[in-house]
């Protein structure tokens, strides 16, 4: 499990992480601790050099390593922005998930209370927000609309 204390909304929280996961940060941990000796105020990704040498990564820092990461994978755009950005990760995640849920014949109204917290967001509808005018969700929508009102005309024939 990771805690993710204090978020913008001043809340915590704990996700369950897969165990390839929990094996990476676990070696980025004794990584840090290299540099620095942690405490537990000290922020888990820290800057590792220059005058930053372990405080929070700041946003500038975070972009660069991404599109580091970004050109190294060879990831191109899908979306509206140039390149893809690091919060897109967030909706691939939101929209992945809830997909396989669909597959798998999920109450998708109840799971997407578990999917606002384990996002972190303080309504449900900004959690939903990141599912709108998605083409893979609007198909499997369209069909089961289409069954539904497959199932009225048969009741009322």
């Amino acid at each position: 499990m990771l805690t993710v204390r204090l978020t913008k909304f001043a809340k915590s929280r704990q996700l369950p992480l897969h165990p390839s996961t929990v094996e990476a940060l676990r070696r980025y941990r004794q990584l840090r601790g290299r540099y620095i000796v942690a405490t537990p105020e000290t922020p888990f990704f820290i800057a590792s050099r220059g005058k930053l040498l372990g405080r929070c990564l700041q946003k500038r820092s975070v972009d660069r390593i991404f599109a580091d990461l970004r050109n190294q994978l060879g990831w191109s755009n899908r979306g509206s922005h140039d390149t893809p950005r690091i919060h897109d990760l967030r909706h691939t995640f939101a929209v992945r998930r809830v997909m396989l849920w669909h597959q798998h014949g999920t109450d998708i109204d109840q799971a997407m209370l578990a999917l606002t917290t384990y996002m972190g967001h303080a309504k449900i509808s900004d959690t939903y927000w990141y599912l709108t005018a998605v083409p893979e969700l609007m198909a499997v929508a369209a069909g089961k609309f289409e069954l539904f009102v497959r199932a009225q005309e048969v009741n009322h024939a």
